[in-house]
């Protein structure tokens, strides 16, 4: 099985015209090399920038952690200065040290000289000796112990991350342990739990121990300061990582202490529906996204990447806390706002995007404007070949731009041309004087024959009308004498029969019905083929009024259907014709039309002033009905005789009734109803105003 192919690609091309060569070898580097090399550009451009944030934000964690680990380093080292004071020193070896009250006022001083949150005395087995919340006990596991955090030599202070239950919290001042609890807000992207707040606290601490003279440990002690909403501290990291005026654009940069993944201490700002921070508060109680926490909190990584921050999106950098048993506990987070820099990185795209577009742009033109001056003359060229090929054999290439070797071969062109315009021109003059004298003889032919045909069509209509009369007032002749012997035996055996006859009333009326229809037929005949004997006088009609009689002669079939009838009568003039006739054929519309609606629909009778082909004046009647319509196949025969779509009907109503109109200079025309109003067929009765006489009449 052979299959169709079309030409190979190298064929297609051939066969375009030069212009879509020329322009194809041209634009198509431009417009296939440069928007690619922009879209790598802007790729590039786009991972660049994106880049740049990142490590913008990688150079922010660090500098967020570094002042971390040096706030870690002054706990440590304040611890440190407390252990090895000489106060405490003379406290501890002098008459009454292990008086808690009287070590109470020396740890407050310590306290506020050394900026801690808190710090208690334990002795070396860690018992609670002394603190700096008022009332604190001194006997041992009153309170929980803090975890004792100290290096492996044992002398030196080490700060860590601690994680005090509430258990571990007794410890703390009163308005330390009101700074614990932190209401769990609802945060989109968090991990599901079931926690309504976080009771939880984040501390720094650190352990020094205490030894005397001879080295021998004496006490430890503890300090540290809370995290759980340290709003200074979170706010002096990102005084230090954002300084004012370090994010352009209107961006903002945040910092967050995170205590597992729940917001302790963060300058982020809590957001309306409308985008207006909510009274200035801060974002505490919410939560870090699932995502987010699965990387740092449970695999330990560092998140580098854009995240949804509470409301809205930030170039984000998180690194875990861990404890001092390396358990993470928590994460150190900062970041800025991203929008500003996304508007910024697609304004500097669209840029890009733009000089590429302007310069492709620029290229193509100019490409374009160099290919047309090859391109121009070649179609020039050409086109006058065309419309000398036309008959325009005055048309020529005129002045091409350039002298090159296309200019050179137009002008070629155009001295053939004349040359050619020369000989043609002698040609065509005398082809016109032979077309002239073979014109004159031809019109004299012309004229003979039309009218032969004329006196041929005549003849020949004469022929059939007659040949058609003589045959339909024989048929009619014989079929009226077997109608009146069928007719009169009828009467016969009603009168014979009598009462006998009622029995088979009903068939002997069905004969009588026959019969009348058999004489229609007949008197159908003889009008078709006798219409002198059968025309009628002329009188002026009016055509609504005409409509109207008919109406009420049709009156029993409207009555039995579901009909309305539509009246829409426009016309002013009158018709020339027999009113008897004219109704004759109005009925056979109207009952064609109410047969063409058996289950119901509208009637429309309408009339309106019309003008023939000759400018004479007349009225136009139209009959339409909402039945299937009228298929094109009986539109071309529906005014022949014996032509009908009905089972009971002769062909011979339309076929008579155009004939009666034809007589005094009129028509019916058929159609259909414009699509606009549905289905339908129209017929339309075109009368005279001043009708023609009538075929025959005196």
């Amino acid at each position: 099985m052979n299959s169709h192919r079309g030409p190979p690609a190298g064929a297609r091309f051939a066969q375009w015209p030069i212009r879509r060569k020329l322009l194809a070898m041209v634009l198509l580097p431009l417009l296939g090399v440069l928007p690619l090399l922009g879209v790598v550009l802007l790729v590039w451009g786009n991972a660049a920038l994106d880049r740049l944030l990142i490590t913008k934000v990688r150079s922010d964690l660090a500098v967020a952690h570094g002042y971390f680990e040096r706030v870690q380093g002054e706990v440590a080292a304040s611890t440190r200065a407390v252990a090895d004071s000489q106060a405490l020193h003379a406290a501890l070896n002098g008459p009454g040290a292990l008086d808690a009250a009287q070590l109470r006022p020396l740890l407050l001083r310590f306290q506020q000289r050394e900026g801690l949150d808190f710090i208690n005395l334990r002795s070396a087995d860690g018992r609670l000796l002394a603190a700096d919340v008022d009332g604190a006990t001194l006997a041992a596991g009153v309170a929980a112990p803090l975890p004792v955090a100290h290096a492996a030599d044992g002398r030196r202070a080490v700060a860590t991350v601690a994680v005090l239950s509430p258990a571990q919290q007794g410890l703390l001042a009163p308005a330390l342990r009101a700074r614990v609890a932190v209401p769990l807000v609802a945060t989109r992207n968090a991990q599901p739990t079931q926690r309504s707040h976080e009771d939880r606290a984040m501390v720094l601490q650190a352990s020094a121990p205490v030894h005397d003279a001879a080295g021998r440990l004496l006490a430890w002690v503890q300090a540290g300061v809370l995290l759980n909403q340290n709003l200074p501290f979170i706010d002096h990291i990102n005084a230090i990582v954002y300084p004012d005026g370090a994010l352009p654009f209107g961006s903002r940069g945040t910092a967050t202490l995170f205590l597992d993944d729940v917001r302790i201490s963060t300058n982020v700002r809590l957001f309306d529906a409308e985008g207006a921070a909510a009274g200035g508060q801060r974002a505490i109680g919410t939560r870090v996204s699932m995502a987010v926490r699965d990387a740092v909190l449970g695999r330990g990584s560092t998140w580098l990447d854009r995240a949804f921050v509470v409301n809205d999106w930030y170039v984000s950098a998180y690194a875990p806390l861990a404890d001092a048993g390396g358990q993470r506990v928590g994460m150190l987070y900062v970041g800025y706002l991203e929008r500003p820099f996304t508007w910024l990185k697609y304004g500097v795209l669209a840029g890009i995007g733009a000089v590429f577009f302007a310069v492709m742009i620029a290229a193509a033109l100019w490409s374009a404007r160099w290919a047309r001056q090859i391109f121009r003359p070649l179609e020039q060229m050409a086109q006058t070949m065309a419309d000398v090929e036309g008959g325009a054999l005055q048309a020529r290439v005129g002045p091409v731009p350039g002298g090159d070797e296309i200019g050179a071969l137009a002008g070629h062109l155009d001295h053939l041309l004349d040359t050619i315009a020369d000989k043609t021109a002698a040609l065509q003059r005398w082809n016109a004087e032979l077309d002239a004298k073979v014109a004159q003889r031809t019109e004299a032919l012309e004229g003979r024959t039309r009218e032969l045909q004329a006196a041929q069509s005549q003849l020949l209509r004469a022929e059939k009308m007659a040949a058609v009369g003589q045959l339909t007032a024989s048929i009619a002749h014989e079929v009226n004498n077997p109608i009146a012997v069928i007719q009169g035996n009828l009467d016969l055996v009603r009168e014979l029969l009598g009462a006998h006859a009622r029995p088979v009333a009903d068939e002997l009326n069905l004969v009588d019905q026959q019969i009348e229809r058999m004489r229609l037929i007949v008197t159908q005949l003889l009008q078709f083929a006798r219409p002198n004997e059968y025309a009628g006088y002329v009188e002026v009609v009016d055509p609504q009024r005409t409509l109207e009689d008919c109406l009420v002669l049709t009156g029993h079939l409207l009555a039995r259907s579901s009909i309305t009838i539509d009246r829409r009568y426009q016309a002013s003039r009158a018709a020339g014709i027999n009113r008897q006739e004219l109704q004759q054929v109005l009925v056979n519309l109207m009952v064609n039309a109410i047969h063409a609606m058996p289950g119901g629909g509208t009637l429309t009778l309408a009339t309106q002033d019309w003008t023939d082909a000759q400018g004479r004046p007349g009225v136009a009647i139209a009959v339409a009905d909402t039945g299937p319509g009228l298929a094109d196949e009986l539109l071309r025969e529906l005014f022949q005789p014996f032509v009908t779509r009905k089972k009971d009907g002769t062909g011979l109503g339309l076929w008579i009734s155009r004939s009666l109109v034809e007589r005094y200079g009129g028509d019916i025309t058929a159609g259909n109803r414009p699509a606009a109003e549905g289905a339908g067929a129209v017929l339309t009765v075109l009368l005279l105003t001043e009708p023609e006489p009538a075929a025959g009449s005196s």
